[in-house]
């Protein structure tokens, strides 16, 4: 039996977030943007050891987390493999029409109370919110 509420997991996973967004703005001075952050990994000038470092804990977590749980990090999807491609490619033109993801813009930049990041992020849950809007109009009966 789980005495856990059911929204402690998630409050906790928000707390960490947050507080690793702050102490990157103020122990390096940098933004948590993945998209800003993986762009400067292959751009014209790349650098930073912390950019790498940074990657590689986003890709060493859910195998941490598999690790630790034994339960399939990601979770199977039944999604063809070409819906999903697809989707990531969206994602990533979005990002870039954007200038920056929902993690620089939702996180660090509503938190900075930055207008064109409060404009984004009202963007992005838009766009989620008709998308998933659609998708049920679409395959319901």
């Amino acid at each position: 039996m789980n005495t856990v509420p059911d929204f402690i997991l998630p409050l906790a996973g928000g707390l960490l977030i947050g507080t690793s967004a702050l102490l990157m703005l103020l122990v390096l001075g940098r933004i948590t943007g993945i998209s800003g952050i993986y762009a400067a990994l292959f751009g014209k000038e790349p650098g930073g050891a912390w950019r790498w470092a940074f990657v590689a804990g986003l890709l060493a977590g859910p195998l941490l987390y598999h690790w630790l749980s034994a339960s399939p990090a990601p979770l199977p999807s039944d999604a063809p493999a070409v819906l999903t491609v697809l989707a990531g490619l969206l994602v990533g033109f979005g990002t870039r029409y954007a200038g920056g993801c929902t993690s620089g813009h939702g996180v660090c930049g509503i938190g900075r109370l930055s207008p064109r990041s409060m404009a984004a992020t009202a963007a992005f849950i838009g766009a989620g919110m008709l998308t998933v809007f659609l998708v049920r109009l679409l395959t319901s009966g």
